[in-house]
């Protein structure tokens, strides 16, 4: 067999697939749109834990919102979906704490600098708590905060996933 005729089988294999399967796809994904195609291991819908998604979902702030849309989508792997409510429980922890000491300092004038001071240690806690947990993602590190994962699995647990 010549390598026109290679093609010309593999291209018959592929239009029968795709005749066979024309509309039972049960995901919604990228595939159903472009060809019966499985999703390559940079797709979202993969379930390989690359450690860039990881990274990606750990970034401050920026991170929060595929950690959400990962989670509510219910797609990833296991460790994927477990980074994504550690960030999501992170990010929500520093809003909160920021949100209050900031209405703090602006209601108490007594003791405003403490509490603005306190909240700049809390920004910068959450970030280097970030950063150092993006650093064991490099170094494929367990990444586990005690307190913080509890908290993540089972609350945040009990209602993104």
């Amino acid at each position: 067999m010549n390598h026109f005729e290679r093609i010309n089988d593999y291209e018959g294999q592929e239009d029968a697939e795709n005749e066979e399967d024309t509309g039972t796809r049960e995901r919604g994904d990228a595939g159903s749109i472009f060809g019966n195609f499985p999703p390559s291991p940079t797709h979202p819908l993969s379930h390989s834990s690359s450690p860039i998604e990881l990274i990606l979902y750990l970034i401050p702030i920026i991170g929060f919102f595929p950690s959400l849309w990962t989670l509510y989508h219910r797609q990833g792997s296991q460790e994927q979906l477990a980074t994504c409510r550690l960030s999501i429980t992170l990010a929500v922890s520093w809003v909160l704490g920021y949100l209050f000491l900031a209405t703090g300092a602006a209601s108490l004038d007594f003791v405003a600098v403490r509490l603005l001071i306190l909240n700049s240690f809390l920004t910068s806690g959450y970030f280097l708590v970030s950063l150092w947990l993006i650093f064991l993602i490099v170094r494929r590190k367990s990444r586990r905060l005690p307190g913080l994962n509890y908290f993540a699995e089972k609350v945040i647990g009990k209602y993104l996933s």
